[in-house]
């Protein structure tokens, strides 16, 4: 199955948001069904599904469920919606994904209410919009790898960082889709996958995702990264994104800004791979992006297994940002921009097949 998918027995039936629970992964694969909106938040909030494009693809589906059970009268529908959108943007603030297919949904709903729709054509309209929206995340992914497979040559080491793979979007994904569109024509790459700690998403979800897709990859801890550089057995580095700033800044997963400085002192390309639907253009800068901070349990334990002493304190931001002068290019579905960033990423946005800001 896809990450993210709508089910829907019949039409008018009940419907469900299944999702691949990945905090059981690798281990065990298993299906989250979320039957309302607040139980797709809350598998938002949990990492149960994780990845700026997916989340922004399951708060869709959230807004379309939200919609199957708001009330028939027009203004109680409307608010409604307006409290489920709240609700699912609070449940992780970076990732500018998630507002934006959530502020998409809410402007398809209204639109159709001014119009003079029905709550029951708006709720159908809503469905199809989400539907829509992973769609668009498909060929975006497609789009992605396409543009970025050229910049990998034939036997290249690659080094990764957390998880920006089939699992973080609806399918194929965006830094390991340049990855994939290069194996499949015979390059030949090496992945270095980094653990990515404190949630493993390097170990558990993209290590997994490349022993799948039949590409070679070595699992790192997080510390061994220069250590390799420094030997001559990573070429280039692609890592994902979760919000761009329009000066081209990049929050990604925590310990990405540490990479992108170890690849400049090695002399090494760092490559940022995104949706244009994770450019937000009213960010000057990565100063502007919220950090969100996570359970400091998740640093003091291990899968549920303490690894420090009790009362120990930690801290856990669950991003950093990476300013733009690290970065050698942002491969999006619209092409490959390099610095200056802010006129090649509203060039980009202007030009993405979907458009920007969330089109009607």
């Amino acid at each position: 199955m896809r990450t993210v998918e709508w089910h829907a027995p019949e039409p008018g039936g009940p419907a469900e948001v299944w999702l691949i629970d990945q905090t059981r992964l690798p281990l065990e694969e298993a299906v989250v069904r979320c039957a309302d909106y607040r139980a797709t938040g809350e598998a938002i909030r949990e990492m149960r599904v994780r990845g700026a494009p997916a989340i922004g693809v399951t708060a869709a589906m959230g807004m379309a469920l939200a919609a199957l059970e708001a009330p028939d009268e027009p203004d109680a529908f409307a608010a409604f919606l307006e409290r489920a959108g709240a609700f699912l943007i609070g449940t992780r603030p970076t990732a500018v994904n998630l507002a934006w297919a959530v502020q998409r949904m809410r402007r398809r709903a209204a639109a159709g209410l001014a119009a003079g729709c029905p709550p029951d054509a708006v709720r159908s309209i809503l469905v199809a919009t989400a539907q829509q929206i992973a769609e668009e995340d498909v060929a975006a992914c497609r789009r992605i790898g396409a543009f970025g497979a050229p910049l990998f040559a034939a036997g290249d080491g690659v080094l990764t960082h957390c998880n920006a793979g089939a699992l973080a979007c609806v399918e194929y994904g965006t830094a390991l889709a340049p990855l994939r569109t290069a194996h499949a024509a015979g390059a030949g790459l090496h992945v270095f996958v980094d653990e990515t700690r404190p949630f493993l998403q390097g170990a558990r979800l993209t290590a997994w995702e490349l022993q799948r897709a039949g590409i070679d990859c070595t699992l790192i801890t997080d510390n061994m990264a220069a250590h390799f550089m420094a030997r001559g057995a990573v070429q280039k580095v692609i890592v994902g994104a979760d919000r761009i700033a329009a000066n081209g800044d990049v929050a990604n997963k925590i310990g990405t800004y540490g990479l992108a400085i170890l690849a400049a002192a090695h002399g090494i390309p760092f490559y940022v791979a995104a949706p244009t639907s994770t450019v937000d253009l009213e960010v000057a800068s990565g100063a502007g992006i919220p950090i969100e901070e996570r359970d400091p349990d998740e640093v003091t334990h291990v899968r549920g297994q303490r690894v420090a002493p009790p009362g120990v304190r930690a801290a856990h931001p669950a991003f950093d940002v990476t300013p733009a002068r690290y970065v050698t290019g942002i491969i999006t579905e619209a092409g490959l921009i390099r610095a200056p960033y802010e006129s090649g990423l509203r060039a980009a946005a202007a030009a993405a097949p979907v458009g920007y800001p969330w089109p009607p």
